[in-house]
């Protein structure tokens, strides 16, 4: 069966995957994936040197190697704690952090002596302390700024158990990305945010995506008694399923590009930074959308008083026409449960009915056998 010939049964409900009605079992495991991020935040993040100051080097020296950059290294600064790559064209990158630099002068000269390389050939960069300090609070304050913008928007686009669901989930995926980060030892740096603030509008994209369609599935809900609020909108994140599936395919693909081939093969460290980051965060994103925001809107949504009172009108219409089948059954009839209450279906919910159905005789009337 073709995806798209899956994807048009999904959208007119031939077939649905009940992810709202299994919440527990999600919510189950982001608890599990969100403990094991926080541990990782709790044996600390791997700051880079522009948000802890210090000194970067970058020698130009054919033939210097890593081992040997940082050997020397060590002996000038007496101790490892110094960070040595390759840079992309060939250069050796040494970053010394603030607790173990020593003054640029002193450095540059020292090591052009132990590696025989020209003191010109070694471009000496100082940031301090107080700029790193200065660029984390912006950080968070962008952050910050982000999150309340993107709760009010959904408040007044939407509804506010919306904007709290997608709070949520925004929440959710950047611990779980910063977790990954932390466990993984990878260098936070300024690419590393500009990672974060992409995979939040991404989430956020997919997230409000779902809830439209939800919104447009549930209105007039109330008219009816043939389905709850929680199954509406599992219907709708059905309807959207494959659309959100496609896209996190498509743009996971170049992004595992730049972390495995770009990152991993040619050792581009900035790659590193931001392609680790987009990459989880794009997985975790798609599935928060999923399997966090619109079970935990369909949970809240189902505390309303009128939500409350729909549900309780779905259990009863549904006994009263099991107790009909079963006694239409009985007498060798069958049973046609008709139209809904004469007020038909909400605008949005073609094709959602529980099973299909003919048309009636009369609403849930037994049509004897010929």
């Amino acid at each position: 069966m073709s995806l798209r010939n899956i994807g048009h049964r999904l959208y007119q409900g031939e077939v649905s995957f009940d992810f709202v009605g299994k919440r527990k079992i999600w919510y189950s495991i982001s608890a599990v994936i969100v403990l094991v991020a926080g541990i990782g935040l709790a044996m600390g993040l791997h700051l880079g040197i522009e948000f802890k100051g210090g000194s970067v080097y970058t020698v130009h020296k054919a033939g210097l190697t890593v081992s040997q950059a940082k050997d020397a290294t060590s002996k000038i600064i007496n101790s490892n704690t110094a960070l040595v790559q390759t840079t992309d064209k060939g250069d050796v990158r040494i970053q010394i952090s603030a607790e173990n630099s020593v003054s640029a002068t002193t450095f540059t000269k020292e090591f052009s002596q132990a590696v025989g390389v020209e003191e010109k050939d070694i471009n000496a960069q100082v940031i301090g302390p107080s700029w790193g300090s200065d660029i984390s609070k912006k950080a968070l304050t962008g952050l910050v700024v982000f999150m309340v913008l993107v709760t009010v928007y959904l408040a007044i686009a939407f509804e506010w158990r919306m904007a709290v669901a997608a709070l949520v989930a925004l929440i959710h995926d950047l611990l779980i990305t910063i977790g990954v980060y932390a466990l993984v030892g990878f260098e936070v740096t300024p690419g590393t945010v500009i990672g974060f603030l992409t995979i939040l509008g991404y989430s956020l994209y997919d997230t409000v995506v779902v809830f439209d369609t939800v919104k447009e599935n549930t209105r007039g809900l109330t008219k009816q008694s043939r389905r709850t609020y929680s199954e509406a909108a599992n219907h709708g994140l059905n309807q959207t399923l494959v659309r959100s599936i496609n896209t996190t395919v498509v743009a996971l693909l170049p992004v595992a590009a730049l972390l495995f081939i770009g990152g991993g093969i040619l050792g581009a460290g900035t790659l590193n930074d931001i392609s680790l980051a987009l990459f989880i965060g794009l997985a975790a994103g798609a599935y928060s959308s999923i399997c966090v925001a619109t079970p935990l809107l369909a949970q809240l949504k189902e505390q309303s008083p009128e939500m409350k009172a729909l549900a309780k009108r779905v259990a009863q219409r549904r006994a009263a026409d099991a107790k009909a089948a079963a006694e239409a059954e009985a007498r060798g009839e069958t049973f046609d449960a008709g139209e809904d209450d004469g007020d038909g279906v909400p605008a949005g919910m073609v094709g959602q009915r529980n099973q299909p159905t003919g048309r009636t005789r009369g609403k849930g009337r037994p049509s004897g056998k010929h």
